[in-house]
């Protein structure tokens, strides 16, 4: 053992500085640095705490712990260095740093810049410990930037609009079509918050993206008239408008869960242990509505692409440049910019007249930015010669409107080469396409061998071939009775084939997520549970998925004789999905729940729903 504990590798010394972003004045604080091992000779610091008073410190704690894994041991030791630190005066200041002498070199930490605050008399006085855990919606402390100096009211009724309340604002309130709009509803609080729920309606009107945020977020300070209250951008969403004229962006219900002092406590069961002095209790915090003014674009070129936004370009390559007839040559055309990049169209190539077409394979690599979509959209054209030459595919041609000029712009490739070689069995003379074209109008070929002459006065009515022309139309339009019959029916049917395979779908999806939960992949766990929620339904229902919202689902699976147990269930099994990312506690067993629950309610939905 002691072997072991020699062989051990020696750590990099260094010193970290540890403390809060923010304070008020009149706040008791820690700061702490903390050093990598507990050899050292005394603490010195580059400068002094200006700003604030310092009420104690150093204290000096050191510790260590030794850990073996798989058959390797590690060792870590730390000193820490405390201050308790009260801010005198309002501003912004300057941490110093530290150093001490160890093992024969000087070991300095990091300075920090920490932002004071004038007290706002909302509570009283709290430490706030540096370098602590990581506070989520939650918890209104902790972390580098945590803040925890809320009050505690005695009911959910001393809850006044100024202490809990939303705001939202828009980038712009005033844009073209399919402009991006950046909507941010941010959370202020002064009481304690450990619960948020609510969610963003269908909005009619508009293409709505959400910004994915940090699951565990702290708060931040703000001052607001003379208090300082605790906030957090709690939901951002992009939206793209897909009409003119002024645009609604209802308002929002959020519960929070408060905590509030219990008085029903018994003061001596607290102290013992026995009880607790606060409770939660709900509250509705409404975020208000938005209005958004939108224009219609401009009259549109022949050649727009759909695309709004800024900073596009365009770029091509066609692979290969060399083939034989028949064969397949591919053109890549790749589109970068930010904006409305999921909604725009494949730009046209002229190819050449004789040139077979399919319809081209869309790929995005896209991220969602404050300011749109971000990335690339690359469409693979392929396209099949049937005749050998030289060929130039003419410049592609990518228009879009531009938000920052206001005006339409366009950006191309260049032109494109393709040699195409005479392909094995080609016949040996080709016409070409505009030739064949040309004899329409020009003198036809003359039609040699016999020709059968017709005496003047002779008729075919009454004879052979008269009659059977006459039959045989007869058991066409029989033939085709029968089949517009069977397709009619086949077409009716599909509905109902759509509803029975709609369990397989769900099962396909579930299976995605099975493999999601087992890698413990917990945002497209989510995501692809509520696919498959909504994507059985959709089946099921034989309806559109954009038909589809949680305030029309209830009435539809009422009138399909689904029991409002059933309804209840489904509704909160989504409404669970889209709450999950957020919610404290194991993300591995909320996975696993939500898992059997959405099979559990799909499988009560099959046996109810019968198609």
């Amino acid at each position: 053992m002691l072997c072991a504990l020699l062989s051990l590798p020696v750590l990099a010394q260094k010193m970290t500085l540890k403390a809060p972003s923010q304070a008020e004045v009149g706040q008791r604080i820690r700061v702490s640095y903390v050093l990598n091992t507990t050899e050292f000779d005394r603490i010195q610091l580059d400068g002094e705490f200006t700003g604030f008073d310092v009420l104690f410190g150093p204290s000096v704690s050191t510790s260590s712990s030794i850990s073996i894994r798989n058959g390797k041991t590690s060792q870590s030791s730390s000193t820490t260095f405390s201050y308790t630190l009260s801010p005198n005066q309002a501003g912004t200041f300057t941490l110093p740093s530290a150093y001490v002498n160890s093992g024969g070199q000087k070991v300095r930490s990091n300075s920090a810049k920490i932002e004071v605050l004038p007290s706002s008399g909302n509570s009283s006085s709290n430490s706030q410990q540096g370098g602590g855990g990581q506070g989520g919606y939650g918890q209104q402390g902790g972390g580098s930037g945590g803040y925890n100096r809320m009050h505690t009211p005695s009911s959910a009724e001393k809850i006044g609009p100024k202490d809990l309340y939303f705001t939202v604002t828009a980038s712009k309130k005033h844009v073209f079509e399919q402009e991006a709009i950046l909507l941010t509803y941010k959370l202020y609080s002064l009481v304690t918050v450990e619960q948020l729920a609510g969610e963003m309606p269908q909005l009619d009107g508009f293409h709505t993206q959400e910004i994915e945020l940090p699951q565990q977020r702290s708060f931040h300070m703000e001052r607001v008239g003379d208090k300082n209250y605790g906030t957090v951008v709690w939901r951002q969403y992009v939206v793209f408008p897909q009409k003119s004229g002024k645009l609604h962006i209802p308002a929002i219900d959020y519960e929070a869960d408060v905590v509030t002092q219990d008085r029903s406590a018994d003061p001596f069961d607290v102290f013992f242990g026995g009880g607790t002095i606060t409770q939660r209790v709900k509250k509705i915090v409404k975020a208000p509505a938005v209005e958004i003014q939108v224009d219609p674009l401009p009259a549109k070129p022949a050649n727009f692409c759909g695309a709004v936004g800024h900073n596009f370009s365009i770029t091509g390559k066609l692979i290969p440049e060399q083939i034989d007839a028949n064969d397949a040559t591919t053109l890549v055309l790749t589109v970068n910019g930010t904006g409305n990049m999921k909604l725009i169209n494949a730009p046209v190539v002229n190819w050449p007249k004789d040139f077979e077409q399919y319809d081209p394979k869309q790929t995005e690599s896209l991220k969602l930015t404050t300011s749109g979509t971000s990335g690339k959209v690359s469409w693979e054209c392929v396209a099949v010669p049937h005749h050998g030459g030289k060929y130039e595919i003419p410049a592609v041609e990518f228009c879009y409107f531009d938000t920052e000029s206001k005006s339409y712009k366009t950006v191309s490739t260049s032109n494109f080469n393709l040699v195409v070689a005479k392909g094995i069995d080609a016949p040996s003379k080709v016409v070409k396409q505009e030739e064949l074209q040309q004899l329409g109008n020009d003198i036809r070929y003359i039609k040699q061998g016999d020709a059968k002459i017709t005496e003047p006065g002779e008729d075919a009515w009454g004879s052979m071939t008269h009659i059977l022309s006459y039959l045989l139309l007869l058991i066409i339009f029989f033939v085709i009775l029968v089949v517009f019959r069977r397709q009619a029916k086949a077409n009716s049917d599909i509905s109902r084939q759509r509803g029975r395979k709609a369990g397989k779908g769900a099962t396909k999806r579930l299976k995605v997520a099975s493999k999601l939960m087992k890698s413990g992949n917990s945002a497209e766990f989510y995501d692809e549970v509520m696919r498959a929620l909504w994507g059985y339904l959709a089946d099921k229902l034989n309806l559109p998925l954009a038909d589809l919202n949680k305030d029309n689902v209830s009435e539809m699976l009422q009138g399909r004789g689904v029991d409002e147990d059933v309804t209840s269930k489904f509704m909160s099994v989504l409404g669970e999905c889209e709450f999950a990312r957020f919610a404290p506690g194991d993300p591995a067993t909320n996975m696993e729940h939500l898992f059997n629950s959405a099979i559990e309610v799909i499988n009560q939905l099959d046996e109810t729903i019968k198609k």
